[in-house]
C-alpha cells in the first residue's frame, strides 16, 4: 500500500485488509471442517459449522461499514480500486462461507444413509478448493498478480475433478437405484465445492483489477463439464 499524508487513513486501509484476510481464513477453516465432517459423520460438528456461519456474515457487514467509512474520505483513484476490490472480495467470501455451511447441513441428511465410498472424492476436491482459497488470500494480502493469476488458472483443475465426480456419482445412481438420494446430496455438496473455486476465481481477478487496473486478462478457461456428462 502507499503512504497517504493523513496516517489514520493508512491505518484504515490495513485494518479493512486485515478484516478481510481474517474472514477468508474463517472461510477457509470452515470449509476444511465441513469436509471433516462429511468424513466423520458428525452431526453435531456440523451444527457448529452451520451456526458460525453468521461470524463470516457479520464480518462481511463490518467490512461493508469500513469501506463506507474510506470511501468517504475522498480517495485517490488506486483507492478507490482497493474499496472496491475489497467490497468484492468480502461478498466472495461471505459466499464461500454460505457454501462450506450448506456442505455441512447437506451431511447431516447424508447421515441418514450408509456410507459411500464417494466421499473420498468428494474431500478431494474440497481440498483444491481450500488450496484455492487460502492461495488467493495470500495474493490478495500481497498484491501478487502473478499468484493471483495461477490461482485463476488452476480452476480449471477443480472443474475437471468436479466432472469427474459428477459422472461417477451419476453411473454409480444408475447402478443402484438405492444410492440415488445420498449420492443426489454428494452431487449438491459437490456443486457447492465447485462453486467455491469459481469465487476464489473472482477474488484472483479483483486481485489483478487492485494491481493492474483495466488491464485485460485472457479469457478464463472452463472445463466443468457436468452438463454434458450424461451424454455420448
Amino acid at each position: 500500500m502507499h503512504d497517504h499524508i493523513v496516517k489514520s487513513y493508512d491505518e484504515e486501509q490495513r485494518r479493512l485488509l486485515n478484516e478481510t484476510l481474517r474472514m477468508g481464513e474463517m472461510a477457509a477453516s470452515q470449509l476444511e471442517a465441513a469436509l471433516d465432517v462429511v468424513q466423520r459423520r458428525d452431526d453435531r460438528a456440523a451444527e457448529r459449522i452451520i451456526a458460525n456461519d453468521e461470524a463470516i456474515d457479520a464480518l462481511e457487514q463490518e467490512i461493508s461499514h469500513d469501506v463506507m467509512k474510506l470511501a468517504l474520505r475522498g480517495p485517490m483513484a488506486r483507492d478507490l480500486r482497493e474499496i472496491l476490490a475489497a467490497i468484492r472480495i468480502a461478498s466472495d467470501i461471505e459466499r464461500v462461507g454460505d457454501y462450506a455451511a450448506n456442505v455441512a447441513k447437506r451431511s447431516m441428511a447424508l447421515n441418514l444413509a450408509p456410507p459411500l465410498p464417494h466421499v473420498s472424492g468428494l474431500h478431494a476436491i474440497g481440498t483444491l478448493a481450500v488450496q484455492q482459497v487460502r492461495d488467493v488470500l495470500a495474493a490478495y494480502r500481497d498484491n501478487d498478480v502473478e499468484r493471483a493469476r495461477r490461482v485463476r488458472a488452476r480452476d480449471a483443475d477443480l472443474d475437471v475433478a468436479y466432472t469427474a465426480l459428477f459422472r461417477e456419482l451419476l453411473t454409480y445412481m444408475m447402478e443402484d437405484a438405492r444410492s440415488i438420494t445420498p449420492c443426489t446430496h454428494l452431487l449438491f455438496m459437490a456443486k457447492n465445492i465447485e462453486r467455491i473455486g469459481d469465487h476464489a476465481t473472482n477474488i484472483a481477478e479483483n486481485v489483478w483489477f487492485l494491481v493492474k487496473g483495466d488491464d485485460h486478462l485472457p479469457p478464463r478457461e472452463k472445463r466443468d463439464e457436468s452438463n454434458t456428462a450424461t451424454g455420448p
